[in-house]
């Protein structure tokens, strides 16, 4: 599995790519230069780094995602339930509304996702 952690100018740079995609190595790092303000070796550097993490691939001066951007912050979500949270689902949604009233809106959405998973057969 990817390490699917990433930081800030990490993120701002993956959004550039995933906005752009398959994209010409050569136009990303126009592209960094001019959104980020990157030089060529700092966009080749976070490249490699997002390369060798298995979120990204650069084949034939081509970078494309291994991941596409939904799909990507959703198994994020499920690495940070797991990895703080214990896997736990109930206690992430505790700690996550704890200190703030969820609205009525917010509770619909969520009890039409649960009846979605419910029905979808998802529930265990």
């Amino acid at each position: 599995m990817a390490d699917l952690k990433m930081g800030v100018v990490e993120t701002r740079f993956a959004e550039l790519i995933w906005n752009n995609e398959p994209i010409s190595s050569g136009d990303l790092v126009r592209l960094c230069a001019k959104e980020l303000d990157w030089k060529k070796s700092t966009t080749y550097t976070v490249l490699k780094k997002l390369c060798e993490r298995g979120i990204f691939a650069n084949e034939d001066g081509t970078v494309r995602s291994l991941y596409n951007k939904r799909d990507f912050y959703a198994a994020q979500s499920r690495q940070y339930v797991e990895d703080t949270f214990e896997g736990s689902l109930p206690a992430f949604m505790a700690a996550f509304s704890s200190g703030r009233r969820l609205t009525e809106e917010e509770l619909k959405e969520i009890r039409d996702l649960l009846d979605t998973w419910q029905k979808a057969g998802q529930t265990q």
